[in-house]
């Protein structure tokens, strides 16, 4: 059950938020994918993502999105979800949503844009624009979302940068929760590589080091678009059995799916990240099978408005 007054309005094929006070802030396909905002339920400072067509419950979320920009010259990236609000000192940067990208004041989290409905090449499509409080690092950027009536697994996600920001490196969305899928399998073009492959023996409650890919190692569609594809390894994981302790937020539910990036117009210099955890996030609690993939994401030198696409594939 929603915490909000007024659920989203599905109009037809799509998820938006109503035009009454409070509305929860969630777009989408009706039937489909679809992304949310604080204050939906999960750390300030990250997009929800949720499939609600795998048999989950309206608030459980598949991943979340997080935005991580680099300055030009940096090593270091921005983290929206981990660094502290400069507007309030609250933890997680804040984001809003926009129907206009051009307005850069923060809003009202409980009056969500209801998103803009048009066609594209005789294709219904919704887009949102998602604000963002600028980084310590000096990074000013916002997220343009889309979602097409004939994908209805998918979104398309786009950065910009904005006039006040500091020159950019990489803007990198990264999908941060692979671990609760348990995503084991990381489809390239010539083979599958898992975890235990990267990193063997690995254990601990941090982060692996990350694994890069290029571009010749992803699989290429007809058009040229670039694909890498992550699934579990399990064929029922919803039946897993549990190390005491765990908590019931990581515990699987519905059907398994697979998740996967393509980039519509890869660069030369485009590559697929992953790192990997042995225990959840924030916890001593090993993960069932061992180490899995926890952020996996596309990355490259920065363009405005390159757009990446993310879908959650059901695998039946």
């Amino acid at each position: 059950m929603s915490t909000f007054g007024n659920l989203p309005l599905t109009e037809g094929r799509w998820v938006r938020p109503t035009a009454e006070v409070p509305a929860e802030p969630r777009w989408g396909h009706a039937d489909g994918l679809q992304i949310g905002l604080a204050p939906l339920p999960g750390p300030r400072g990250l997009i929800r993502v949720y499939a609600p067509y795998l048999g989950h419950t309206r608030e459980r979320v598949v991943n979340f999105f997080a935005i991580e920009p680099t300055p030009a010259g940096a090593d270091e990236r921005g983290y929206s979800e981990l660094e502290w609000s400069e507007l309030d000192g609250a933890p997680g940067k804040r984001l809003w949503s926009l129907d206009d990208p051009a307005d850069t004041q923060p809003a009202d989290p409980l009056r969500p844009a209801r998103g803009v409905v048009d066609e594209d090449g005789g294709v219904e499509r919704l887009t949102v624009f998602i604000g963002c409080e600028r980084f310590a690092n000096g990074a000013d950027v916002y997220l343009r979302a889309t979602f097409r009536a004939d994908r209805p697994h998918e979104v398309a996600v786009a950065l910009f940068r904005r006039d006040t920001s500091v020159p950019l490196e990489r803007a990198t969305v990264s999908a941060t929760m692979g671990n609760w899928a348990r995503l084991r399998r990381l489809h390239l073009a010539d083979r599958v590589v898992t975890p235990k492959e990267l990193w063997p023996g690995f254990d601990g409650d941090g982060f692996t080091v990350h694994a890069r890919f290029g571009l010749a190692s992803m699989l290429r569609e007809a058009d040229g678009a670039a694909l890498v594809t992550a699934e579990p390894d399990e064929e029922f994981p919803a039946t897993a059995a549990y190390a005491e302790g765990t908590r019931d937020h990581w515990h699987y539910l519905g059907e398994r799916a697979a998740q996967s990036w393509r980039a519509p117009d890869p660069g030369p210099n485009l590559e697929v990240l992953v790192n990997g955890r042995f225990c959840y996030w924030a916890s001593q609690s090993p993960i069932p099978g061992g180490t899995s993939f926890e952020n996996f994401e596309l990355s490259e030198p920065f363009v405005d408005g390159r757009e990446y696409v993310f879908a959650v594939q059901p695998m039946g």
